[in-house]
């Protein structure tokens, strides 16, 4: 099986550009919903209203383009989920939506990969300081 090796710095870029793509759609996605731009989202779901929800969610993608750390990044693809992840496949708005719930599922795989890489990078740094001590 093949090591699929990436530099540090790369993987923080694929993070920062996965970050960035979902504030920026989060942030089309309020303002459909302020200017009731159709398809727009509703304006409040059975656990909460959607407006502080997608604020919020913003604020983490954001938090995490500024503080780098996986549990901002973790937290911001989370809740980016839950307004493009894999359940709006079967949305009846699907045909209008799909390119901004693909392009969300991409960004969150490609904050996933830079996480996953950020780790094993933290793992063989580990490794290598206790061999070497």
């Amino acid at each position: 099986m093949s090591d699929i090796v990436v530099s540090h710095g790369k993987s923080k870029d694929l993070d920062r550009q996965g970050l960035a793509i979902l504030a920026i759609l989060q942030l089309l996605m309020l303002a459909a919903l302020y200017s009731r731009t159709e398809p727009h989202p509703p304006l409040a779901i059975p656990l909460f209203a959607l407006a502080p929800f997608l604020s919020a969610s913003i604020a983490l993608a954001v938090a995490g383009l500024l503080a780098p750390g996986r549990w901002l990044s973790l937290a911001a693809c989370v809740t980016a989920l839950i307004s493009f992840g894999p359940q709006k496949w079967f949305d009846a708005a699907f045909p209008q939506i799909w390119p901004a719930v693909i392009l969300a599922q991409i960004a969150v795989a490609m904050v996933a990969f830079s996480l996953f890489c950020s780790r094993q990078q933290t793992r063989a740094a580990r490794g290598s300081a206790k061999g070497g001590a």
